[in-house]
This record gives structure tokens, C-alpha cells and sequence, in this order.
């Protein structure tokens, strides 16, 4: 298949091209700058010019491919919101220019499910994004592209991690060596789902292959980390000590963050398994936290 990918030279999407490409997959890539589009053909991709903010380039890039992957997001916590809003139109667009059409839209979200006493599942519906979760805008647009006839899926994405970024992890080793401490919140036992980046691509692969309708994926290889063998794991990364700090301080150490590190989530991955066969087999976060080098956010 001929499958357009935004976010194609990103942390993901540097490992999902590669990935398409091994499958006999060709790939155009979204490219917003000189430096993506050479990335991309030097991955062995197209690249096809223009943003999440260039509806045209959405437009024309999705009429011209056989099916689309949806990976970029803006990843400025500063304004979260009005990226969160950004990915609705975008995701938006998307939909409307497959409407009709058998080609397959994969569409990536977060894992913001409550699902309190036990791990949350494929079949859990997102935390509505007017309920306070700005990232459920992404799967609230995907549903909204499924109502259009457009033949639209989910992946749920954790924490993803290679040695060298770990998602929202990364901000917190920045923090720890800024601070010089590496914090936990409380017992530090609230826990976050992770998936190695390798694995998270062969994920993509098979839910593109499987083109199903209507359904969510998630991309966890770990069901929860418990955030206090995260911070230990940070310490021992950036040598600064290990100490819990109380609730009520935590928006104070953490800042944007400390929405985040208080959530306690788990999620399975038993029925994306079963539907697609997917087997993660690459090291746990703990794993790579020891083995890598410190990167920048983003």
C-alpha cells in the first residue's frame, strides 16, 4: 500500500517508516521542514511537504494514498489544549477526505481511560475531553470520522521509550537534573503503561494490514511502572537522590507535569494481542532508563 504518515520523522514515525517499509509498504511522509523531507528519503520515503496547520497538504496527501497514519502531534504542554485542538482538525480533514472510501485512517490517542480497581481495556471508552482530558479530541474526531463512513481505527499509545526518550519521562529527567532531586508523589505505587518504540511500530504495521473499522488498540507492553521505580530509575540515571514529596506539593516541584505524575493508570494489551497477533519483545522502560543517555524534551 501507498500509506501517507504525518509525523513520519518524528521519535514514532522514525521507527513506524522503516517498519512499512520492510513490509512492502510505500510511505509518504508529512514533511514541515528541508531537514524532515531529507530524513525521510533518506529512510527511504517520499516526502510530501506541508503541516498540521496546512489543510491542503492534509487533503492532497490523503487523496493521493491508500490509507493514512495519523502520528504527529504539536508536543508544546504549553498549550495542550489548543494542540489537542489542532489534532481534532487535523484528524478531521483526514476522515473527511477518506469518507466512502475502503482506505484505512489510524489514528493515534492517548490513553486517557479510568477504569478504577483494574487495568483499562480496548473496550473502555476515553475520559470526554469536556470532562477535563484535552487528548480525548483525538478519538472524540476519530469517532466522528466513523460516523462519515470513513474506515477508521485507534492505537493508544503509553509511555514510549527507546534509551534515549521515554515520553513524559524525559521532561522528568530534565526536571530531576534542574532540581538536582528526583521525585515521586506519595508511596510513589500510582503506576503508567509503556511500550518500547520498536514495538509500537510493529503495531502500526499489523493494524494497518488488519484495516478493522471501529476499533482501539493498545499499544502497551507493560501494563503500569509504578512511578516510584521510575523516579529510582531517573536518580540512578542523572546521580541525584530519590525522595517522595506530598500530593499538595507536587503541582509546586513538577509544574505542567504534575497533573501527570499523580494519575495512577493501568492498561491492558490482552485483546490487541489476540486480534492482531502482536507481540511486544523489546526491553522494558525500567531497562532502557539504565541503559541510555540523556536527551532533550520534545
Amino acid at each position: 500500500m501507498r500509506v501517507f504518515v504525518t509525523g513520519a520523522s518524528g521519535f514514532i514515525g522514525s521507527a513506524v517508516v522503516p517498519e512499512l517499509i520492510g513490509g512492502g509498504h510505500q510511505v509518504v511522509g508529512l514533511a514541515r521542514s528541508d531537514a524532515s523531507a531529507q530524513a525521510l528519503i533518506a529512510a527511504g520515503a517520499q516526502a510530501h511537504r506541508g503541516s498540521l496547520e496546512d489543510p491542503d497538504s492534509l487533503r492532497a496527501g490523503a487523496a493521493e494514498a491508500d490509507a493514512v497514519i495519523h502520528l504527529a502531534f504539536i508536543h508544546d504542554f504549553s498549550q495542550f489544549e489548543a494542540n489537542c485542538e489542532k489534532d481534532r482538525q487535523a484528524i478531521g480533514i483526514l476522515g473527511s477526505a477518506l469518507a466512502g472510501s475502503a482506505r484505512p485512517l489510524i489514528v493515534t490517542a492517548g490513553l486517557g481511560v479510568q477504569a478504577p480497581g483494574r487495568p483499562a481495556t480496548e473496550e473502555d471508552a476515553p475520559i470526554p475531553s469536556s470532562a477535563g482530558f484535552p487528548r480525548s479530541v483525538s478519538e472524540e474526531a476519530a469517532l466522528s470520522a466513523l460516523a462519515l463512513g470513513t474506515r477508521v481505527s485507534v492505537v493508544r499509545l503509553p509511555q514510549v521509550h527507546d534509551p534515549n526518550k521515554q515520553g513524559l519521562i524525559t521532561f522528568m529527567i530534565a526536571l530531576a537534573r534542574e532540581k538536582g532531586l528526583s521525585a515521586y508523589v506519595g508511596d510513589g505505587g500510582n503506576r503508567w503503561p509503556a511500550v518500547h518504540v520498536l514495538d509500537a511500530a510493529k503495531l502500526y504495521r499489523l493494524a494497518l494490514e488488519k484495516a478493522a473499522t471501529g476499533v482501539r488498540y493498545h499499544a502497551v507492553a507493560e501494563e503500569g511502572v509504578p512511578l516510584r521505580e521510575i523516579a529510582e530509575a531517573i536518580g540512578r540515571r542523572v546521580h541525584v537522590p530519590v525522595n517522595s514529596i506530598a500530593t499538595d506539593e507536587a503541582a509546586r516541584h513538577f509544574g505542567w507535569l504534575g497533573h501527570f505524575v499523580t494519575a495512577d493508570l493501568r492498561a491492558s494489551s490482552a485483546l490487541t494481542r489476540e486480534w492482531l497477533g502482536w507481540n511486544p519483545v523489546h526491553p522494558g522502560l525500567i531497562s532502557d532508563l539504565d541503559r541510555g543517555r540523556d536527551s532533550s524534551p520534545g
